[in-house]
């Protein structure tokens, strides 16, 4: 069994395998693409991908056993295709890689019973710290603090250490406090290179007439052009990768905040989905940018911050995931229950911030990690949606979206969802130790969204006031309670402690009408 996100022709599974003795199943079914909704540039991804990738194990030798969409007699769920497949090849043992949902773990975990053979489940060693050993990193702390998990990377893997005992490059961790530029009114000057895009061959046109007959109803959009913007083989993913160091890894650090109208990468990787299916290791993208810093071609603030994404962030998401359990999806620790507004799928807001990164992502599948945390996700977060239904929108909208990396991000990081009380720091989120909330004034100060917006930042009422600040000053009176404890957060609830009763009444009005006009809240 190898499924759609497990595209590693170096995997542990298929070095075990005698390509005379066994048979490789791989499965298209449309219940990937309907447990939640997948963008359709999302889901034509993951099919090109496993049919190049299915195309290149037959050429080395391997048996495939593929099922496709359209395939006639495709139940369209994991379990009934292996059953049919079984009943058919009768093997002595089913094997597969640890998969990156725990929905399909568990699913494959019933196998054993319900097939009457063996079910033998091998670890992902894609990644640099497995599951067991960030088990032990985490246990008996008293807090996961991920600047302390990416110090251990950095010791462990010798990524931009020096000297003996070894000291961080440059003499610090990290360099995130130089990494917050806006571009400022002129813009970025000359724009930023977009990354490559790459030919629809025949396997890319057959996936997306396919998708688009047998799936008609997906959301997003894909043009009818000549190329197709996602590597879908591993000779793509390099091209993708040597693209970005020669061209975007020089400014990525400084302007890795930096958001600009019609600029939807920025000076952004984009290789997320690439990594996600496994046709890139993260290692040898952290290796390339720091050969590029050796010659001489990147500043070292730039490349730590690379860096610092893979090994550091997306390990310890990753982690978080498979630490906490498949309850983890439940957590609302502010109580959020308001509905995903209809303007996520269609873009069509009076807001230009959320108009410009929605219509981006429904466009095509992506937002920088800003756009998502202090855009799409500061909205969802100030105006109280449930955060397991933003969480499935970011699953199913981008075309990096897997659940391990999804879910801690968002119901974690953006929607402060996964609170827990800690002896030292009070209550904080397990993912991120404070609610990322924020103002319209952020949005101001890190893009030109504004310049093009009928509402003003800087007002919190009246009929120019911006949602956003509104929000975020309701966001704050109304969980005083469960948040002041902080010590992050004391600043900005000296901020609400100092307005009168009156303002604050009033600020409570606007946000609960606002929130009723934009869907999130029922008259």
């Amino acid at each position: 069994m190898i499924f759609g996100d497990q595209l590693d022709l170096d995997a542990p599974l298929l070095q075990r395998l005698d390509p005379d003795r066994d048979l490789i199943l791989m499965m298209e079914v449309a219940e990937e693409s309907r447990h939640v909704a997948s963008h359709i540039q999302r889901t034509v991804l993951f099919l090109s991908a496993m049919r190049h990738f299915a195309d290149t194990l037959s050429a080395r030798g391997f048996q495939v056993r593929y099922v496709t969409l359209d395939d006639p007699d495709n139940s369209h769920h994991f379990t009934t295709e292996v059953e049919r497949v079984i009943s058919e090849v009768s093997p002595n043992e089913v094997l597969c890689t640890w998969p990156g949902e725990w929905r399909i773990v568990r699913e494959v975990e019933s196998w054993s019973e319900r097939l009457g053979r063996p079910v033998t489940i091998l670890p992902d060693d894609h990644f640099i710290t497995s599951i067991e050993a960030f088990s032990a990193w985490a246990k008996g702390r008293r807090s996961l603090m991920m600047e302390f998990f990416y110090r251990d990377q950095r010791r462990r893997t010798g990524y931009l250490m020096r000297g003996k005992p070894p000291q961080p490059e440059g003499g610090t961790w990290n360099f995130d406090s130089e990494n917050r530029r806006s571009f400022g009114a002129g813009g970025p000057s000359p724009p930023p290179p977009h990354p490559p895009a790459f030919a629809r061959d025949r396997i890319t046109r057959e996936v997306v007439a396919t998708v688009r007959r047998v799936l008609p109803d997906l959301p997003g959009r894909l043009d009818e052009g000549d190329t197709f913007r996602w590597p879908v083989t591993r000779a793509q993913a390099l091209e993708a990768l040597e693209d970005f160091i020669a061209h975007r890894l020089a400014n990525f650090g400084p302007y890795e905040d930096a958001m600009w109208t019609a600029t939807p990468f920025v000076y952004h990787s984009v290789l997320s989905p690439a990594l996600n299916l496994k046709l890139l290791n993260p290692r040898e993208c952290c290796e390339a940018a720091i050969r590029a810093y050796e010659r001489g071609d990147a500043p070292l603030q730039s490349v730590e911050a690379f860096v610092r994404q893979l090994i550091g962030w997306r390990e310890f998401v990753r982690g978080i995931y498979w630490l906490e359990g498949p309850e983890y999806a439940q957590r609302n620790g502010l109580g959020a229950h308001g509905r995903l507004p209809d303007f996520y799928w269609s873009g069509e807001t009076d807001m230009a911030c959320m108009r410009e990164c929605l219509s981006q992502v429904i466009e095509g599948a992506y937002g920088h990690h800003i756009q998502r945390l202090m855009v799409t996700g500061n909205f969802a977060l100030l105006s109280g949606v449930h955060p397991k239904a933003v969480s499935d929108w970011y699953l199913g909208m981008f075309a990096d979206g897997i659940d391990w990396v999804t879910l801690p991000n968002t119901l974690g990081m953006v929607m402060h969802a996964d609170r827990r009380q800690d002896a030292a720091a009070g209550v904080t989120g397990l993912v991120g130790t404070k609610p990322y909330s924020a103002s319209g004034k952020y949005i101001e100060r890190m893009s030109n969204y504004c310049d093009h917006c009928r509402y003003d930042p800087a007002h919190r009422t009246g009929p120019t006031a911006c949602p956003f600040t509104v929000l975020y000053w309701d966001f704050l009176i109304r969980h005083r309670d469960q948040l002041s404890a902080n010590p992050r957060m004391r600043m900005m609830f000296r901020s609400v402690d100092a307005m009168s009763t009156k303002t604050k009444a009033q600020l409570t009005i606007d946000a609960r009408a606002l929130r009723q006009r934009l869907g999130v809240e029922s008259t």
